[in-house]
């Protein structure tokens, strides 16, 4: 059984942060309720079955060793109503095949691959609601973004609780590589 309150997730280190955040805080009105991050697996497991998921998850997380990430540039997905607009990390193959060996240990868990394009690695920062909007905030962003750049080096399982408005938690940290 998945639920919409937990999470795999890749997340910067909380140095990297600021700039993430202020940006956040303009545009993203999920600030409050996600860390920043980069979602691997959701909707995942309820919390109380973290347990038990762990071992496969370490398995999963072993195959694939720490990986550069860079977030250097905008992009946004279109939904037809508004515009999301995240970070993307680069290179791609990292976060890429982090999931993919994920939703081999948990196959029922591939909602993040199901879309036309495939599994789409984004950290998301805000939303557009039309095109204009949304090309005034790439222009005021993109000129004066600094690429960040971190070794991802662990999976997060995050978890919210059931009242509205809830924020995500870290419950634990997983090593990539087996380390």
């Amino acid at each position: 059984m998945k639920t919409h309150k937990s999470a795999l997730v890749l997340i910067p280190p909380e140095e990297l942060w600021g700039p993430i955040q202020e940006i956040r805080r303009r545009h993203d009105r999920q600030v409050r309720r996600w860390m920043p991050h980069i979602t691997l697996v959701y909707p995942f497991r309820p919390r109380g079955e973290f347990d038990a998921c762990e071992a496969r998850l370490r398995e999963a997380c072993a195959r694939v060793e720490p990986f550069k990430v860079a977030l250097a540039r905008f992009r946004w997905f279109d939904h037809g109503s508004g515009y999301t607009i995240w970070l993307d990390p680069e290179p791609r193959d990292g976060p890429v095949r982090l999931q993919g060996e994920l939703v081999s240990a948990f196959p029922d868990c591939d909602d993040t691959s199901r879309f036309e394009s495939g599994f789409t690695p984004h950290l998301s920062v805000g939303q557009a609601r039309d095109r204009a909007e949304l090309e005034a905030i790439l222009g005021r962003l993109g000129p004066h973004w600094v690429p960040l750049e971190f070794t991802a080096r662990e999976l997060a399982m995050i978890w919210r609780g059931p009242a509205t408005g809830e924020v995500f938690r870290v419950d634990r940290t997983v090593p990539l590589g087996g380390g």
